[in-house]
């Protein structure tokens, strides 16, 4: 597959895991040779201070707030198993995490999108979240509730976050 055509795909797939004013995503291709945790760090800094400190619908929360610098995202951040990738995403993007019983999308919708940017990524991606999954704590990277996965295989990335006040 030529580079242009995952990427088409890559944000295709992205765009229907977002919802208006909850998920935010964000997908791309990287000018540095093998990137890895320090510039996904950035490009989730790069989401954050666009759509939660920026979005007139975020920003008033957050109005004394700044974002967390990279280098403090990226020791927030905890790795995720490769296949445990979609599922993660696929939950970040249906399900609310303050109202779990309150889906954001279909259940389906979600999973069949998740599904396919984790292998547009491929088997050799790395995963991160700011959960740790074996505990279950949340290392917030907003002042509001949130939740984030984003993975990267060195050349594309792909990031889903859900933010919610209570």
């Amino acid at each position: 597959m030529e580079a242009i055509d995952v990427l088409t795909e890559l944000g295709s797939r992205m765009a229907a895991l977002a919802t208006d004013a909850r998920v935010f995503v964000s997908y791309g291709q990287f000018t540095e040779e093998d990137a890895d945790i320090r510039e996904l760090a950035a490009q989730i800094h790069t989401l954050l201070t666009e759509v939660v400190f920026v979005d007139d619908a975020w920003k008033r929360f957050f109005a004394r707030c700044e974002p967390m610098a990279v280098n403090d995202i990226g020791y927030s951040l905890e790795p995720l198993e490769n296949h445990d990738a979609s599922a993660f995403m696929a939950r970040i993007a249906a399900v609310d995490i303050i109202w779990p019983s309150h889906r954001l999308m279909d259940d389906d919708k979600a999973r069949q999108a998740a599904s396919r940017v984790v292998e547009l990524l491929g088997q050799d991606a790395t995963w991160w979240t700011n959960h740790d999954v074996e505990c279950g704590a949340v290392n917030g990277i907003t002042p509001a509730f949130d939740s984030l996965i984003a993975g990267t295989n060195g050349e594309y990335f792909a990031i889903a976050l859900q933010v919610a006040d209570d």
